[in-house]
């Protein structure tokens, strides 16, 4: 499958769960992928996951992993604060996607707002009770089941 092919995706605070997921599908649809991971045994659990289509960068080095002139087309990310230092490397026509629990509707739209000039996509999932391998026991939803990503 290549409907990503030749795009560029940043994925930033968002290692697990829909993270992750997206990260699998962008690299199975043909695109590069760099995702940030907290922790040393995150990254090293990440890189096996993605293969060699994708790099796993603690969330400090993203300049240096993006390179100098890098522009990257869709940027991931888990709140509003987390994107506003990269948006100069994010590519005119591209796309953010939030997945913060509850992203602030006013930031967003904020956010948005800014980048139309640039034709610059950008949406917030907020994915409510997903299950994360690794978090322990969570309150169950009234649905009485966690949410797969």
């Amino acid at each position: 499958m290549t409907r990503y092919a030749s795009r560029k995706a940043l994925i930033v605070g968002a290692d697990t769960g829909i993270g992750l997921a997206i990260a699998k599908r962008l690299v199975e649809g043909g695109a590069t992928v760099l995702l940030t991971a907290r922790t040393a045994q995150d990254r090293v659990d990440a890189g096996s996951e993605l293969g060699f289509a994708a790099r796993v960068l603690a969330p400090d080095a993203v300049e240096d992993g993006l390179g100098p002139d890098a522009d990257i087309d869709l940027l991931l990310a888990d709140a509003v604060p987390t994107v506003l230092p990269l948006l100069r490397r994010l590519g005119d026509g591209g796309a953010i996607v939030l997945t913060a629990s509850a992203p602030s509707p006013s930031a967003v739209t904020a956010l948005a707002a800014e980048l139309v000039p640039r034709g610059i996509r950008v949406n917030a999932v907020a994915p409510g009770f997903i299950a994360v391998p690794g978090t322990g026991a969570v309150p169950l939803p009234p649905m009485g089941r966690l949410g797969a990503a």
